[in-house]
């Protein structure tokens, strides 16, 4: 995927290029600058002199000496104070100028810190936001790897409201498949008990050992999160409520129903009015991925690449359960990954940059 948030160490990164956070005047600071001189060895600090003082969203680069990386690019992120006299516009030219000295010099990864986080007192939720904007701009342009590299998961904020929204909405619907499960097996449980099977599993007669199997082969009413089991295992009575309809099927926009994931990915592009740049750049895809999708009509995607597929062509919630179901995957509610992308599906948000900082904030993988 172009744009990955990871956890981890930048500079253990294999990329071509990492970037350092550094300080304005020709000298090593703290944090990730330090870090990045200690594992680059004291040649770095000698090539950072030469450079001398470095302003404010500007960005130069040196080799990368004893780091995995080729090269170091080293830019000053804004001090943070009120936001109101140009921090965000210099806090985005940091990452744009790094990406294009990194287009400069030919390489095909670049790993970022979170610029002016931390000491330099930019809110994380905006140093994320800012980062992400910047980088969305320059790979609607360009091909190359980018990675977000935040060292804690609890440094990394997104919107409060946003959180606190699908934190409910997870609260909700992931609920709602445990209770389920739960009243499942009492149920089950009870019934086993009502036809004298003990807990040590005693045999029955025949007879008794058919009526039993019948009896669990019975299906069991699945309940929403907010039906109870009583201490009998038997559920509360409570109304029942319509069920919701279908809005649309993947079907209307299909003419054959066998199509394999890849032959109904190229008929819906065609059908949204999309191209194939329009999705692949959408899903958080390189144009390599997509073209083996593209040229294997038997390719199987993985589940994020799936839903990043359907994110990107806008499908609303049935057609994304009839789209990623021909690549044998289906919306559980039992995986908090699948109910966030739920979440923005239903609220017809289809940003994959948005979604995928949802995900990475809630400790889920990201898709592309």
């Amino acid at each position: 995927m172009p744009l990955e948030i990871v956890r981890n160490d930048i500079t253990k990164l294999k990329v071509d290029v990492i970037v350092n956070s550094a300080h304005p005047t020709p000298e090593v600071g703290g944090g990730v600058d330090y870090a990045i001189h200690r594992a680059a060895g004291p040649e770095l600090i000698v090539e950072r002199k030469k450079i001398g003082d470095i302003t404010t969203g500007t960005a130069f680069i040196t080799p990368g000496f004893k780091l995995p990386a080729k090269y170091v690019v080293h830019t000053v992120g804004p001090i943070w104070q009120d936001g109101k006299k140009g921090q965000r516009e210099q806090l985005a030219d940091c990452y744009k100028n790094s990406l294009e000295l990194a287009l400069e010099h030919k390489c095909n990864s670049i790993a970022f810190p979170l610029i002016s986080a931390g000491v330099f007192g930019c809110p994380a939720e905006i140093a994320i936001a800012t980062a992400v904007q910047a980088i969305k701009g320059f790979l609607a342009e360009h091909e190359m790897q980018v990675y977000l590299v935040v060292f804690d998961r609890n440094s990394f904020k997104i919107s409060g409201s946003l959180f606190d929204d699908v934190q409910d909405y997870l609260d909700r619907n992931y609920l709602e498949e445990i209770v389920e499960e739960e009243c499942r097996a009492e149920e089950q449980k009870r019934r086993r008990e009502a036809m004298g099977i003990s807990a040590l599993g005693a045999s029955l007669p025949n007879a008794a050992e058919s009526r039993m199997m019948e009896m669990d082969e019975m299906p069991v009413p699945r309940r929403s999160a907010k039906r109870k089991c009583s201490v009998d295992g038997r559920p509360k009575t409570r109304e029942k409520s319509a069920a919701p309809k279908k809005t649309r099927s993947l079907s209307d926009l299909l003419d054959e129903a066998d199509d394999t994931f890849s032959e109904a990915l190229l008929r819906l592009i065609d059908a949204k009015g999309k191209t194939d740049p329009d999705v692949y750049k959408r899903a958080n895809m390189d144009r390599k991925h997509f073209s083996k999708i593209r040229n294997k009509p038997d390719y199987q995607p993985s589940n994020a690449t799936a839903l990043a597929l359907a994110v990107a062509l806008e499908l609303n919630l049935d057609e994304t359960k009839d789209f990623i179901g021909r690549a044998g995957y289906a919306i559980s509610h039992s995986s908090k990954t699948d109910i966030i992308v739920e979440y923005f599906i239903e609220r017809r948000e289809y940003d994959i940059f948005t979604i995928n900082e949802t995900l990475f904030a809630f400790g889920q993988p990201c898709l592309g």
